[in-house]
């Protein structure tokens, strides 16, 4: 039987890859909004940090270090929960150009194990995707992805998220396990990893370093803030229809430069103040994503509809947060530096 999961009733939520960027967030919303406790399972890669779950209340969220990809453990925390969110995942495009291992066993193998313990215990699953599932759009086009549209994974990353979703589908299918899938925009905000293109301009410039733009910064990302990320897991977890993919999206698309020059103006920089760097190999032009029939469905739209606002607030979190990020800045640039070297 289906385990209904409604946010003002106690229950108990697995969030896999909790201690990471928008899974803390999705937590951290969790803990405000409803009565559920949560378990957080999380290996503590360099993306995951202790601090993004500090202040949370101890009688209600539970830490438990471990690998997604261990049936053993994964099984014994799910077989009393309720549900399982999928937050775990190897992330970071440039990383998988050089080191694609680490993404195939997190993203597709621990994918796996997951649903294999949802479909074990009859819980809900609900599993976190990303747009670049669906490569990449012209830029000259307004056009959107839709549920329609092909899969076209065009890096080792996006080609192991595609596995995953894929493998959700058939579990749904085959196995009749109770599960959704979301599919997201590119994400900003608080507890974001410093080596994303957002946070990583804003600690630049925080530390007197000049901001990096690949190529010529034309490529265009759709931004959606990561409060409106989770609370669209949230509708999707309590109302979306068992099977269904929904789409989250914002229609605030922007070129790299543009975001780049927004943050230089707020931040009271010259526009020109950062260098060009040779481009990442395949890398996307553009994405969108049409999320309507979530908006209609779920009665779902983002709060953030300023682009401009919400950089302000991350930019601020940021400056306020310096202890939170300032030990891991050196290493991620000395890992920039040695691969713009090498390229």
């Amino acid at each position: 039987m289906t385990k209904i999961i409604q946010s003002d009733r106690s229950q108990t939520v697995v969030v896999a890859g909790g201690a990471g960027f928008i899974g803390s967030n999705f937590i951290r919303t969790v803990i405000e909004i409803t009565q559920w406790s949560v378990i957080v399972i999380d290996k503590l890669t360099y993306a995951g940090n202790l601090l993004n779950l500090d202040g949370l209340p101890s009688d209600r969220v539970r830490f438990v270090v471990g690998d997604v990809c261990d049936k053993e453990l994964v099984d014994s925390i799910a077989k009393n929960a309720d549900a399982i969110v999928n937050f775990a995942a190897e992330s970071h495009n440039d990383r998988s150009l050089y080191a694609a291992g680490p993404f195939l066993k997190t993203n597709v193998e621990g994918t796996f194990v997951l649903i294999e313990a949802a479909r074990r215990f009859h819980i809900r699953y609900h599993h976190v995707s990303t747009d670049e599932v669906y490569g990449d759009l012209p830029i000259e086009t307004d056009t959107s992805f839709t549920l329609a549209s092909p899969y076209r994974p065009s890096s080792p990353y996006s080609a192991t998220k595609a596995a995953a979703d894929h493998l959700v589908s058939a579990w749904v299918r085959s196995f009749g396990v109770q599960a959704t899938t979301s599919i997201c925009v590119n994400n900003y905000g608080p507890y974001q990893h410093i080596e994303k293109f957002i946070p990583r301009q804003i600690t630049n410039l925080l530390t007197t370093r000049r901001p990096k733009l690949y190529g010529t910064g034309r490529n265009v990302r759709e931004w959606l803030h990561v409060y409106d990320h989770v609370f669209g897991i949230m509708k999707i977890l309590t109302s979306g229809q068992i099977g269904k993919s929904y789409l989250l999206s914002s229609g605030l698309g922007l070129s790299n430069i543009d975001v780049l020059r927004l943050i230089l103006e707020i931040m009271e920089f010259p526009e020109d103040y950062f260098d060009c760097v040779i481009d990442r190999p395949g890398h996307d032009r553009r994405y969108a994503l049409d999320s309507t029939s979530t908006k209609s469905e779920l009665n779902w739209s983002p709060r953030y509809s300023d682009f401009r606002a919400g950089l302000k607030d991350t930019i601020q979190w940021y400056k306020e947060n310096v202890d939170w990020w300032i030990e891991n800045k050196r290493n991620v640039e000395e890992q920039y530096a040695r691969r713009e070297a090498s390229s």
